[in-house]
């Protein structure tokens, strides 16, 4: 484990889910975060911001963006810092700064990328730019020591999560693979009943959700809420 692990989050700026699509009786304002992970072998940049996937999109989601470029100053580094890229999947709330990261590996699964190279998917301008650099992965992955890409499929086929070994505990930047953090509260909930021996019926949870409990996870951060999912009998207080 590297002790010198740290992870900062970015904010990328937000955007408003219709009602409908929300399921809510209220549009939603959802936040888009982006994550900086710094080590020794270099920085690491979880996610790049919302992109622009045309007039229809910018309507319908009326996003406000905040530039990478800021992003990444109020985090005292720059684009040209960036050593390697990972996006927890490809749609264009996610990969809106990864032209301006050319010639930087960019860490997909190779399921995401052939989805997102089919067509009106994505905005296929945010994939395929000049000096666009893929390592494509079939499955988990550890990228450094102490550093995995684990896929977490469910918003996209090709969902990933980036799981970081720091020296106070395992961050797990789960990007998309819940909206929100009550929503991985829930299903861990329901897998705990279930090793409990509680009967059926019981709430479904994802299968990665194992493997993410293996992993010891101290802190899930996600990529549209703020809010920061912590094991109950952990340390924090509260009041």
């Amino acid at each position: 484990m590297n002790g010198d692990t740290a992870v900062r989050r970015l904010d990328l700026g937000y955007f408003v889910r219709p009602a409908e699509e929300a399921g809510e009786a209220y549009p939603r304002v959802e936040a888009v975060l982006g994550y900086l992970v710094r080590r020794d072998e270099g920085l690491l940049l979880f996610d790049t911001g919302i992109g622009d996937a045309g007039p229809e999109t910018e309507a319908h989601y009326r996003p406000r963006r905040r530039p990478l470029e800021e992003a990444l100053a109020a985090a005292g580094v720059a684009v040209g810092d960036i050593a390697l890229v990972v996006n927890c999947h490809l749609h264009f709330d996610h990969i809106g700064g990864n032209p301006l990261l050319a010639g930087r590996p960019v860490l997909v699964q190779a399921q995401e990328l052939a989805a997102a190279r089919r067509g009106g998917y994505t905005a296929e301008q945010l994939v395929d730019f000049p000096g666009a650099v893929y390592e494509e992965l079939t499955g988990e992955a550890e990228i450094w020591p102490g550093v995995l890409v684990v896929p977490t499929p469910g918003h996209t086929d090709g969902h990933q999560s980036l799981v970081v070994r720091q020296g106070d505990g395992t961050v797990v930047l789960a990007g998309q693979a819940r909206d929100a953090a009550s929503h991985f509260a829930a299903d861990q909930l329901a897998r705990r009943a279930g090793l409990d021996g509680v009967e059926q019926p019981l709430p479904p949870y994802p299968s990665w959700l194992d493997r993410i409990c293996a992993l010891d996870p101290r802190r899930v951060l996600f990529a549209h809420d703020g809010s920061v999912w912590e094991p109950a009998g952990g340390s924090g207080v509260v009041g």
